[in-house]
């Protein structure tokens, strides 16, 4: 049974520039470019709707219609608003059937790590990886059994066993693909307290500088009041000499 594949449509667009762009994303609509080595490049614009189920069905070729004759292209480019995420633009390449090329393949982690039954935090390095292949033998995804991984452990794209037939992987096989790491300890925050006694003994200081300070002030109020004393007396000598 042949494959079959997703059809986007499409029509060529004569109309260039941000202004018509815009107009056409204001009515359901995505600007694209449609381009193979030693033709010209086509304008082009694609159903919105029609272009986001066609991504979501996680193929990589897509059947199209192009000057009247059944063709087949792939996307190597999506353009997306920073803020919504919403397909701005889209380069489409024409793809031969007949000849490999490099695509890139989405990796999927299957099974539970040994290591995260033990509690350990299992982390996803890499989320893609480059193929060659025929158009016709793209896999949908690159599947990775992580059962095996324990703690402190990680694995690379050497380690992967399920590679579909005719499929090269041209990625750096050291290329570290999860890891499984021991669960963090959070610290706990370390509070300063007194010393026991140090608060009395604070206490017991300022009391006794108050009772010297209240000391001093009745011995200089005592001396002053004599030394008054003293003063009345002699005027009264004084006088009564005279």
């Amino acid at each position: 049974m042949a494959q079959e594949y997703e059809k986007l449509n499409l029509n060529e667009r004569k109309d260039k520039g941000k202004s018509k762009a815009r107009s056409l994303r204001r009515d359901g609509m995505v600007p694209g470019i449609y381009y193979f080595h030693g033709e010209q490049n086509v304008n082009l614009q694609i159903d919105k709707k029609n272009l986001y189920h066609a991504i979501n069905t996680g193929q990589h070729v897509f059947e199209v219609e192009m000057k009247g004759e059944t063709q087949y292209v792939t996307i190597k480019g999506i353009q997306y608003h920073p803020v919504t995420d919403e397909v701005l633009h889209i380069d489409l390449m024409r793809v031969n059937m007949s000849e490999k090329m490099n695509f890139t393949i989405p990796i999927s982690l299957e099974g539970e790590a040994e290591g995260v039954k033990e509690g350990g935090v299992l982390s996803q390095i890499l989320t893609s990886i480059e193929v060659n292949c025929l158009p016709t033998s793209v896999p949908d995804s690159i599947v990775v059994d992580i059962s095996n991984m324990e703690l402190n452990s990680n694995m690379t794209i050497d380690d992967i066993v399920d590679i579909p037939e005719d499929v090269e992987i041209i990625s750096d096989l050291e290329s570290t693909i999860a890891t499984v790491a021991p669960p963090k300890e959070e610290e706990e925050p370390v509070l300063e307290e007194l010393e026991e006694g140090e608060e009395g003994e604070e206490g017991e200081e300022g009391e006794e500088g108050v009772e010297g300070e209240a000391s001093t002030d009745k011995e200089q109020s005592g001396t002053s009041k004599d030394d008054n004393k003293e003063g009345d007396s002699k005027d009264v000598s004084d006088s009564g000499s005279e």
